[in-house]
């Protein structure tokens, strides 16, 4: 029976790895479809380089610094590589959820997805050369250390901070990563003209939309899989709280851009679904129906408000990273103080002081890695590869060569 029960988890959590490895097809063709033709190739390029090199770094030393096991609380780096526990392949490993290689795969996939989120950001300004050294290092060490503190058994986790899938840990961490990426390169040229904002609309909306489905699609590993086991009534209550949320989410946005806009917008309602995905991530396992629903519309009301005020301050988000991963990051995070099992006055308080801490280190961090990345190699490209598109000049291919050409 033990066997069978270490079996069946084994096969769910492998399962879960392919519907996030799966997230990063759904991050490209969001980003490309909220984006112009002239920049394809450089979002392909970008998220090929973050899954690939993501994993390898994550091999080398991001798993040992995230679960270093006995540490000070703050950082360990025990070993390089992986080493095979001496139960590791047995049903002593993980409390009989799955082997020690599946357990480096799920979270290598989180991993990488810190690097997509800053990906869609920067897109159509950023030298690809500074964005992989910027992706190298945060993904290398910067997600793993913010994530130690709290899955790795760190301070954070002493002081009973909870975030069950990562609203924080993963998506807001890419986010500030991203809000600091976007202050430093100044957004594109031709958004913003004076007083007025002009809209830059993406090539490929079908394409656009393609991406959160699969995303949504690929969200049932995320939280599913964050089970880490394959307990029907658990892994069961997640998926419909992560379904709801994601359903009314879009809902909320769909409303709120109305109501704001004037208009049925239907990027707002896919970034409201991508909004309400991520809100209900740090606490899907404690939420019943209706208040992931909650979780959900609120998350949708945030998205507009927050590209409202995006707009306000003059920050230059393509694909609305920021508002999504980094606003809903905090508002999921904090809800696990006003909703579900845990919700109270001192668990609220928990959550927000691990928001702040958690966000100054990846804000410091992050600035630490792109100042002299800015000093030394430049971030921006020049404005003729800008206007031109990154695809010619960085790269040296057209995605849609053919499109151009007349047809007889």
């Amino acid at each position: 029976m033990e066997n069978a029960l270490f079996t069946a988890n084994n096969i769910w959590m492998m399962l879960c790895i392919a519907l996030v490895f799966l997230m990063h097809l759904g991050f490209s063709l969001l980003e490309i479809g909220l984006t112009r033709q002239k920049n394809t190739i450089n979002i392909l390029f970008k998220n090929f380089f973050i899954i690939c090199s993501g994993l390898v770094l994550y091999y080398i030393v991001g798993f040992n610094i995230m679960y270093p096991g006995d540490f000070n609380g703050w950082f360990s780096l025990s070993e390089v590589g992986l080493h095979l526990p001496d139960n590791g392949l047995t049903a002593d490993y993980a409390d009989a959820g799955y082997t020690y290689w599946t357990d480096f795969l799920f979270q290598g996939m989180f991993a990488a997805t810190a690097a997509t989120i800053v990906s869609g950001a920067v897109a159509e300004r950023i030298k690809i050369g500074a964005f992989m050294v910027f992706s190298i290092i945060y993904v290398g060490f910067i997600y793993p250390i913010s994530g130690s503190w709290l899955w790795g058994g760190g301070f954070l986790s002493d002081f009973g901070f909870y975030d069950f899938a990562g609203s924080t840990l993963v998506h807001s961490v890419g986010g500030w990563a991203a809000l600091m990426a976007v202050v430093f390169l100044g957004p594109r040229i031709g958004k913003f003209k004076g007083k007025k904002i002009f809209a830059i609309p993406g090539h490929n909306i079908p394409l656009a939309a393609s991406g959160v489905f699969l995303l949504w699609f690929g969200w049932f590993g995320f939280n599913g899989g964050s089970v880490l086991s394959a307990d029907p009534a658990s892994t069961s209550i997640v998926l419909v709280t992560t379904s709801l949320a994601a359903a009314s989410g879009g809902l909320g946005a769909c409303i709120s851009s109305f109501l704001v806009f004037k208009n049925f917008d239907v990027t707002m309602f896919m970034n409201g679904i991508l909004g309400g995905l991520v809100g209900i991530t740090a606490g899907a396992d404690l939420m019943s129906p209706l208040e992931s629903i909650a979780i959900g519309l609120i998350a949708g009301l945030i998205i507009i408000l927050a590209v409202k005020l995006m707009d306000i301050i003059r920050i230059d988000d393509p694909v609305g990273a920021i508002p999504v991963h980094l606003c809903c990051g905090i508002w999921g995070t904090l809800a696990v103080g006003l909703f579900g099992n845990m919700a109270g006055t001192e668990q609220f308080f928990i959550q927000l002081v691990s928001i702040l801490t958690i966000g100054g280190f990846c804000c410091f961090s992050a600035s630490i890695i792109l100042w002299p990345i800015k000093k030394f190699m430049g971030l921006r490209v020049s404005s003729k590869h800008e206007v031109e598109g990154l695809d010619i000049h960085e790269h040296g291919m057209d995605a849609y060569a053919d499109f151009g050409l007349n047809q007889h």
